[in-house]
């Protein structure tokens, strides 16, 4: 069994808001290729942090920390895609992946650098937004 972060969980979350605006434990499950026990632990815990608010049977929502910190990840993730494609070459296909394992290591401090040596990119090699 793989283990999933709480980052992962949390970027899960937020990109699935961002292209529908509604986010259920199904799609978390499905996406993140784990079982629906796994989905449903994780969401406790997080709900339990204050990142999301849950009621039994309905969709899950990010709170206004939970927004902020699934926020904080994606660019992060999204920075590192635009580093590897644009300044190592990686082909778009390729740079999703690299950048999950590179995500988790770089600082807040490491990310606002290579944001601005990037010159701010605004978007991502996928076209996602950058906030």
């Amino acid at each position: 069994m793989r283990h999933i972060s709480a980052e992962d969980y949390l970027r899960t979350i937020y990109n699935i808001y961002e292209s529908s605006g509604t986010v259920q434990s199904i799609e978390i499950s499905r996406t993140l290729q784990v079982s629906k026990p796994s989905v449903s632990e994780m969401i406790r815990k997080l709900a339990k942090k204050g990142y999301l608010k849950v009621s039994p049977y309905s969709t899950i929502r990010l709170t206004q920390k939970g927004i902020a910190e699934a926020r904080r990840i994606t660019n992060a993730h999204r920075i590192i895609e635009v580093f590897l494609n644009k300044v190592l070459g990686y082909p778009v296909e390729n740079t999703h992946d690299e950048a999950h394992r590179l995500e988790h290591a770089f600082s807040p401090d490491a990310i606002k650098r290579l944001e601005s040596f990037l010159n701010n990119p605004k978007t991502c090699p996928h076209g996602n937004i950058i906030k």
